[in-house]
């Protein structure tokens, strides 16, 4: 494992076990998880029983580097992930996920995350 290179990232690594600890994603509904760097967001879908990633986006895909404008916010950029993500899960005939935050907080680009994908139509 990577050691954390900040007490601030060690406490989110902290936090990230313990939510890991209590949520698994399964074939019928998967784990989304949101990971966010200061530059860029992905999100997974996860199937955690067989240790699989059904699909993934980010930010530095073509189709949602396309999308965003050249002033657009990492805040927009997130709100485009989430609307992929949904879309994809929609395609593959998943309605329902478990939210996986992984550890930071539920503001900013990872509440417009969320809040996209809900409006895309996933559940959690």
């Amino acid at each position: 494992m990577k050691y954390p290179k900040s007490a601030k990232e060690l406490k989110r690594l902290k936090k990230k076990k313990a939510l890991r600890a209590r949520m698994t994603g399964t074939a019928e509904v998967p784990r989304l998880v949101v990971f966010r760097s200061n530059r860029h967001v992905s999100a997974q879908i996860v199937n955690d029983l067989e240790h699989h990633v059904l699909f993934g986006t980010s930010d530095l895909q073509e189709g949602i580097k396309s999308q965003l404008k050249k002033d657009s916010t990492k805040t927009d950029a997130s709100k485009a992930i989430g609307e992929a993500i949904a879309e994809k899960a929609k395609a593959e005939g998943i309605k329902k996920v478990v939210f996986d935050r992984n550890g930071f907080k539920y503001h900013g680009r990872v509440k417009a995350l969320a809040d996209s994908a809900r409006a895309a139509g996933l559940e959690f």
